[in-house]
């Protein structure tokens, strides 16, 4: 036990030794690292196995070099070593398809145009789209992502991952379609998921009996969550936004524009 205090206490007065606005750098560099990380990973599958990772190694480290260390076992050592390989190796694996997507943005020319175009482009998209369905009554519900993921309700749907246009939400909306049903998630500018089920919000709770499930999962989504959902009413064509669990109905194309232009920026 005195060994272990002794070694806690050298680590300490050996890392008091450094510059402070050096180690600070270096701490804040470490955290940004690890925070834009998990801020990629959020809301996917690779953000439970990075911390997990993430946590594994840690306690792996301190465990080696705080206990282990200081009896000499040398084989546990190599053992150790050997697995933090293997880590490696099944990471890498493991997050294929998020180092995949990274490759696909960082190559993607988005990082080198304005993000206000990249705004504009988007809601152009959704609103030409939303329009449509409208004017054919067709039932649709839209719901764009923003800081709170919605990561539980993808995996109720089909992945799609697909850049946003106007072309392929009407494709998928389309009544006889295999995804018609339920709703789409949006985030940033891709399609993430197409027949996602929503939670529904209760029916004496929303103060309307006469909204269908539609405007129900809508208010459902967005009390949970800071997302924002675009309704189109099958029966009249209606367009109605859904936010922190208040419906806006009777949208037309210009203030829907406008709406989702402030709301997204």
């Amino acid at each position: 036990m005195e060994t272990l205090i002794e070694q806690i206490h050298l680590y300490i007065t050996r890392v008091a030794d450094y510059l402070l606005l050096i180690v600070a750098i270096e701490l804040i560099l470490i955290g940004l690292v690890v925070y834009w990380i998990v801020d990629f990973l959020e809301g996917t599958r690779g953000e439970r196995l990075f911390r997990a990772v993430i946590f594994i190694l840690i306690v792996g480290f301190l465990v080696l070099k705080l206990v282990v260390g200081q009896f000499a076992f040398e084989r546990l050592q190599y053992l150790y070593n050997g697995f933090l390989i293997g880590v490696l190796i099944i990471a890498v694996a493991a997050f294929q398809p998020e180092v995949r997507r990274a490759l696909m943005r960082i190559g993607q020319s988005r990082f080198w145009s304005s993000a206000s175009q990249q705004l504009s482009r988007t809601v152009e998209e959704l609103v030409a789209a939303v329009t449509v369905l409208s004017e054919a009554r067709i039932g649709a519900i839209i719901v764009i992502e923003k800081r709170v993921a919605l990561g539980e309700f993808l995996e109720t749907g089909v992945r799609i991952d697909a850049r946003v246009t106007s072309e392929l939400l009407k494709t998928i909306f389309q009544p006889g379609t295999a995804l018609h049903d339920m709703a789409v998630i949006i985030r940033g500018e891709r399609i993430i998921a197409a027949r996602v089920q929503l939670p529904l919000a209760e029916a004496e709770g929303i103060g309307s009996a006469s909204l269908g499930s539609r405007h129900r999962a809508a208010i459902g989504i967005t009390t949970g969550s800071d997302a924002i959902c675009l309704v189109v009413s099958e029966e009249t064509g209606i367009i109605s936004v859904a936010e922190n669990g208040k419906l806006t109905r009777n949208m037309d194309e210009s203030s829907l524009k406008k709406y989702l232009s402030s709301m997204l920026s």
